[in-house]
């Protein structure tokens, strides 16, 4: 039955601004404060107060819109949409209606079959957020923090083209990778910094046209908008099956249970009795100011998942770790340039460097080694004057609790350059073989095994520091 439908889903994303204020006045927009701390008459919504734009709210706008391929549009103006609930002070938000500031463009992510599916934009609006109700805190009460009334947010309005709850969760999962590499919201969903509303309906496979759609509103987690789609669609379809009508109207994801309930009837634009925002002028966003926000873009996550697996011959599962992270990706950049070697870095980084940071408990901002300190620990590998062995173990270890040390210097003092004399590995070579008569005479009617022993001792007869690869060779040689 299930086989016989499609899903149809769009998503509405509300992504939280990491500015220092909030929308539209100087209330501090930090998480985590005291409940009704950070606000004031104009986040209150007192009677004369009046809003002014925080600029940096124009500014993330624009830098979200040009890593979409959006239109941005020239002239913005604001708008009130009307609505009561008890945790929106001033009777209305301010958002923008007809004019959302961009428009149009797209966001690219990986399926998990690993091919490119774009989601199309309908458009990016800015707006502020409501406070909080909580309903855990008084047996009798509901109770409201109003430190979240006024934060700015940029709402990303998908188009109908998502067709799986699994395409929603890489869909989700893309956008905040990508909000994060742009500096503008922190992405934690437990936080409420990143929210989600679906818009669900199904159809008859083959159908060109929409069924009814249902919004589910109000999630902060990728997985909950997973079970929120899958359980829409199964309770769409067995709702069509059986006769019924789907009622287009709002609902809400019961994490507990993984059901889905009715809030209320779904409201039309027009039962928010939208008007121009008389208090804000209109915002002018010139060719020059967009220009200086394209200029202070990073690499974007996607072109440089492109240029790792095409250009730099990375796994896809490599790339896909490497751009996870904004400051990691961007270590891998220098440290590349410092040591040459593609590969290598990115293997130290995703290894080595990642372990230390669990390990420590600590973000890549706050590794002590540069790139180009790291870039000369791996160049001693690479040049054979230390093993991998003893860079990824005691010199690492030492670098790392003298991170002004110079690499080459703190191998010399751990005693851990490698002996690539030729003429001294032959004598020491000659000095085994000497010593085991017998197991050369084995290796020589075929126990080819026996080249790890003969390794082993001379490893060990150096002092752990010949050369392996050098080593290998010249014990080959001599018992060839």
């Amino acid at each position: 039955m299930i086989d016989r439908y499609e899903t149809v889903v769009g998503l509405e994303v509300h992504i939280q601004l990491s500015t220092q204020s909030k929308a539209y006045s100087s209330d501090s927009a930090a998480y985590g404060a005291m409940p009704n701390h950070h606000v004031s008459a104009v986040s209150v919504g007192l009677p004369g107060t009046l809003p002014v734009v925080n600029s940096r709210v124009i500014e993330y706008a624009v830098r979200l819109g040009l890593a979409t391929e959006s239109n941005i549009r020239p002239e913005n103006h604001y708008a009130r949409k009307n609505y009561f609930y008890a945790d929106l002070p001033k009777g209305y938000q301010i958002t923008q209606h007809t004019t959302p500031i961009c428009e149009g463009g797209c966001v690219e992510f990986l399926t998990d079959e690993g091919e490119k599916k774009q989601v199309r934009l309908e458009r990016i609006h800015m707006e502020e957020d409501a406070g909080k109700s909580m309903h855990d805190q008084d047996p009798f009460d509901s109770l409201i923090d109003l430190n979240r009334a006024g934060v700015p947010l940029l709402e990303m309005v998908s188009r109908p083209d998502i067709r799986s709850a699994r395409e929603a969760y890489l869909y989700l999962t893309e956008v905040r990778r990508l909000v994060r590499h742009l500096d503008i919201c922190d992405g934690n969903m437990e936080e409420g910094s990143l929210r989600c509303d679906a818009n669900i309906s199904v159809r008859l496979k083959g159908s060109e046209t929409f069924g009814t759609k249902v919004e589910v509103k109000n999630m902060n987690s990728m997985r909950h908008v997973q079970k929120a789609i899958e359980y829409e669609t199964r309770r769409q379809i067995e709702c069509l099956e059986s006769g019924q009508t789907i009622a287009q109207e709002t609902r809400q994801f019961d994490a507990m249970q993984g059901i889905t309930h009715s809030l209320r009837s779904k409201e039309d634009a027009n039962d928010y009795r939208y008007f121009p925002e008389p208090d804000l002028p209109p915002v002018v966003v010139t060719p020059e100011y967009i220009q200086w926000v394209k200029a202070q873009l990073p690499p974007l996550p996607m072109d440089l998942y492109e240029k790792y697996t095409n250009s730099w011959g990375l796994s896809a599962a490599e790339a896909a770790l490497l751009v996870e992270n904004k400051a990691e990706a961007l270590f891998l950049e220098e440290l590349v340039q410092h040591c040459g070697q593609v590969k290598n870095a990115a293997n130290w980084l995703l290894v080595r460097v990642k372990n230390y940071l669990n390990e420590q408990g600590i973000s890549m901002a706050e590794f002590p080694l540069t790139p180009a300190k790291l870039g000369s620990l791996i160049q001693l590998v690479e040049s054979n004057k230390v093993s991998y062995t003893a860079a990824a173990g005691p010199l690492l270890e030492a670098l790392l609790a003298q991170p002004e040390a110079s690499a080459e210097q703190l191998a010399n003092q751990l005693n851990l350059i490698q002996e690539s004399d030729s003429g001294t590995l032959e004598k020491l070579a000659d000095e085994v073989l000497a010593g085991m008569p017998d197991e050369v005479a084995r290796y020589k009617e075929g126990k080819i095994g026996l080249l790890g022993m003969f390794m082993g001792r001379l490893m060990k007869a150096s002092g752990g520091k010949a050369d392996p690869k050098l080593a290998s060779d010249i014990l080959k040689q001599k018992l060839a």
